[in-house]
C-alpha cells in the first residue's frame, strides 16, 4: 500500500496535535485542538471540520503510550488490539484514555482510513533483563508483569537516530553496525525522562513501571522512596487515592516551587526566591545523576542530545546540567548553548570535546509516520 500522506495524531493530557505528513517528512498540513472529552460522537463531531482543513491522508498513525509486553513495534488497528489497549488503561491512568478517545474520535471522522497504533513503550523493549526487572518476590512479577516499561520512546527513538545522523553527517538512517555509538537523550518537557541507546538500541531509560518514576517533572515527583508511599499511608493515614494525585498532579516543580513553569522557575530563582532556587536545584540534581546513569550503562558517552521543551527553550537547564558532568566528556560552547541557530537541531558543545552535545527537537510525528508507513507498506493493495 503505497502511503504518500499520513496523519500522526499525538493525545497529550491537554491538547490533540495533528500533523499531516509527506514522503519527505514534510509538514503539510497542522492543527492543534483541545484534549478529546471522552464522547465518541461529540469528539469526532469536533474533529470532522479540522481534519477537512487538513485534507486527505491515505493513512493516521496514533501515539499509544503504553503497549505492554505485548507490542514490541506498532501494529495495525483493530477491535481487538483496541481492547488490549484499553486494558492497560491503570497503567497510565492519565495518558492511556486520551490516546483511546482520540483513536476513536479519529477512527469515527476518517471511516475507512487505515489506522496504526505507534507506542511509547515499544522503543524500550530492547532493554536487558538487568535494567527492565525490579527486585520484587518472583510470584509477584511473574502475576502481574511488574517491569520497568519506559516511556516517551517515540521522542527518543527519534532523537537519538537524528543525533546519530550529526554525529555521522551524510547518513540517512540508522549508523552502520561498525560504527558504534553511546548516546544519552534528554526528553525534557512537562514529562520528563531519559533513554540509553547503544547503537541504535535503547539499554537503559529512567520512567519505571508507570510514566510517573524517574526524573523531577512539572507535577510529577518522579522516583521517591517506596516507604514513604507507604509511610503517608499507614501513619497519616493518606488514602491510596489521595496520594496517587498528589504525586501525579501536586508534586514536581509545582510542589517544590509553586509553579509548574521551568521558566518561572528560572526567572524566580535568579530573582532570589529561595523555593524557586531549591526546585531548580532538586530538578538539577535528579537530571545531572540519571545522566551518568544512564552513561554508566553503556561504559562511557558519545553524546548528549536533549529534546522537549525544557531542552530546546532552556539554555540555562542546559548549561547547568552540563556544568556537572565533565567527567564523562561534555563540555559546552556557552556562545553556541545561548544562540539562537536557524536551524532546529544544533551542536552546542565545545570543539573536540570527548562527548558531543546537541539539541534535537522533538519530532514524534516524523517518528509516527516512518511507523506507520512501515505497517501500511505490508498491507495488500485496496480495490
Amino acid at each position: 500500500m503505497t502511503s504518500a500522506r499520513i496523519l500522526a495524531v499525538n493525545a497529550g493530557s491537554s491538547s490533540l496535535k495533528l500533523s499531516v505528513l509527506g514522503l519527505q517528512d514534510e509538514v503539510i498540513s497542522s492543527a492543534e485542538l483541545p484534549a478529546p472529552r471522552g464522547s465518541v460522537h461529540d469528539d469526532a463531531a469536533a474533529l470532522s471540520g479540522q481534519l477537512a482543513n487538513l485534507g486527505p491522508v491515505d493513512g493516521v498513525g496514533h501515539r499509544i503510550v503504553h503497549g505492554g509486553t505485548r507490542y514490541r513495534g506498532p501494529v495495525l488497528l483493530s477491535p481487538e488490539v483496541r481492547r488490549q489497549l484499553a486494558a492497560l488503561t491503570d497503567l497510565a491512568p492519565l495518558h492511556q484514555p486520551k490516546s483511546l478517545a482520540a483513536l476513536a474520535a479519529v477512527d469515527e471522522a476518517l471511516p475507512g482510513v487505515p489506522a496504526v497504533a505507534c507506542f511509547d513503550t515499544a522503543f524500550h523493549t530492547t532493554i536487558p533483563d538487568a535494567a527492565s526487572t525490579f527486585a520484587l518476590p518472583q510470584q509477584w512479577r511473574e502475576r502481574w508483569t511488574l517491569r520497568r516499561f519506559g516511556f516517551h520512546g517515540l521522542s527518543h527513538s527519534y532523537a537519538s537516530r537524528r543525533a546519530a545522523q550529526l554525529l555521522c553527517p551524510g547518513m540517512t538512517d540508522a549508523l552502520p553496525a561498525a560504527t558504534p555509538t553511546r548516546i544519552v537523550t534528554c526528553h525534557l518537557g512537562s514529562g520528563a525522562s531519559l533513554a540509553a541507546v547503544r547503537n541504535g538500541r535503547c539499554v537503559d531509560t529512567t520512567m519505571g513501571f508507570t510514566p510517573l518514576d524517574g526524573l523531577v517533572m512539572a507535577t510529577r515527583s518522579g522516583a521517591v522512596d517506596p516507604g514513604l508511599v507507604l509511610w503517608l499511608e499507614e501513619h497519616a493515614g493518606l488514602p491510596a487515592s489521595e496520594v496517587a494525585q498528589a504525586l501525579e498532579t501536586q508534586s514536581g516543580l509545582l510542589g517544590l516551587a509553586g509553579t509548574r513553569d521551568m521558566r518561572e522557575v528560572l526567572s524566580r530563582a535568579a530573582a532570589g526566591d529561595k523555593r524557586a532556587a531549591l526546585g531548580r536545584d532538586v530538578y538539577l540534581h535528579r537530571l545531572r545523576g540519571a545522566i551518568a546513569t544512564m552513561a554508566a550503562s553503556m561504559d562511557g558517552l558519545d553524546a548528549l542530545v536533549f529534546t522537549g521543551g525544557v531542552g530546546e527553550h532552556s539554555p540555562e537547564v542546559r548549561s547547568r546540567a552540563a556544568g556537572g558532568l565533565g567527567f564523562l566528556g561534555v563540555q559546552l560552547d556557552e556562545a553556541r548553548n545561548a544562540a539562537t541557530p536557524g536551524a532546529d537541531d544544533y551542536e552546542i558543545g565545545v570543539a573536540g570535546a570527548p562527548a558531543r552535545t546537541f539539541v534535537v527537537a522533538a519530532r514524534e510525528d516524523i517518528q509516527i509516520a516512518a511507523e506507520t508507513r512501515a505497517v501500511l507498506s505490508q498491507q495488500p493493495a485496496t480495490t
